[in-house]
């Protein structure tokens, strides 16, 4: 069980060879790596407990990547970020991965 405890951090990989001068060079295809990057995102980008009209979040977004609109619809569909149901309000999940 040592052995376990002693790779989790490997789990983890870093996600820095994404970026260029502080901006994403392109959103992986590979679902396992872009979930990666959507974990990075998510703490980096919005704090917990936290209230983000749509506009806010894009603008947070747009900081890494032009193409807002698919990391929200992706941070979304992983779960890492909710939003209510008439989409006026989101949140970073409290959900650990």
């Amino acid at each position: 069980m040592a052995q376990s405890t002693e790779q989790q951090p490997a789990r983890t990989r870093d996600v820095s060879d994404l970026f260029s001068g502080g901006r994403l060079t392109a959103i992986p295809r590979k679902v396992a790596r872009r979930e990666q990057l959507l974990v990075h995102l998510a703490q980096t980008l919005f704090e917990e407990g936290r209230e983000y009209s749509e506009p806010k979040v894009n603008e947070a977004l747009h900081t890494v990547h032009e193409d807002s609109s698919a990391l929200r619809r992706y941070l979304i569909t992983s779960g890492l970020l909710t939003r209510t149901r008439d989409g006026s309000c989101y949140r970073r999940s409290t959900t650990t991965r």
